[in-house]
């Protein structure tokens, strides 16, 4: 059996939602669903938290976690990519000696992930020996390819214009990064081999399950979205089903 890791990059700054990944959530500090959904999933050898903050690294600790380093400063700021971050962990537990096959990053602002989603993508990536990463996408809501743009006056244009008189229905359907997870072959990390090309796998959300949490906006949508679903019986508060 292939070993597995799971890496949730949560540094402590944050611009636009002040201390986001350790903000409370529906009442819990929203770091605790991804750690507690990669628990739930039964898939990883260890559940490691990348931060450069004490208080995060002892939340982190409490909900079962490990804080086996504290993340550079030049890994912890606006700029610092994924990759850098999974670069920077996964070297670091290869030199105390811990190696392992796969390793899937899991975003620590995402309380609508399900432990399936975990389990659908690692199957994927285990299964095609040539794919190098398996990540969550979702559909847009309306079709890419009538999206407009402003033109140099201010007014409307079509952004792809061979498009315009096309139905809808006879549109291909267009994913986007639904931000939550992202599975990789420890070695593609490493390399640094691009995550947005078909080198990787799509595991498909319903578009009910994601939401950006960027701003405050964001964060107060999720949480209407996130207690309409546990009225719908979706998912079950403060524990993925």
């Amino acid at each position: 059996m292939p070993k597995s890791i799971a890496i949730i990059p949560a540094r402590g700054g944050s611009q636009r939602i002040p201390r986001k990944n350790i903000k409370l959530f529906h009442g819990r500090p929203i770091l605790a669903y991804s750690i507690e959904t990669a628990q739930a999933s039964a898939l990883f050898d260890r559940i490691i938290v990348s931060t450069d903050d004490a208080q995060v690294a002892e939340l982190a600790l409490q909900f079962g976690a490990e804080v086996p380093f504290i993340r550079p400063a030049d890994l912890s700021d606006a700029h610092a990519t994924t990759m850098a971050v999974m670069q920077h962990a996964i070297n670091a537990l290869r030199v105390d000696g811990f190696e392992f096959d796969f390793a899937c990053c899991i975003y620590a602002t995402a309380p609508f992930l399900q432990p399936h989603f975990l389990r659908e993508g690692e199957r994927l990536l285990a299964e095609q020996a040539d794919a190098m990463y398996a990540f969550s996408v979702t559909s847009f809501a309306f079709p890419v390819q009538r999206a407009l743009v402003l033109n140099e006056e201010g007014r409307l244009d079509a952004l792809y214009p061979q498009y315009r008189n096309t139905r809808s229905q006879d549109l291909s359907e267009a994913l986007h990064d639904a931000g939550q997870f992202y599975w990789g072959r420890c070695d593609a990390w490493v390399r640094g081999e691009v995550i947005y090309s078909p080198l990787s796998l799509p595991v498909k959300l319903p578009r009910y399950l994601t939401q950006d949490i960027d701003t405050v906006e964001d964060w107060q949508l999720a949480e209407h979205l996130y207690s309409a679903l546990i009225a719908a019986g979706k998912i079950s508060q403060g524990a993925a089903l």
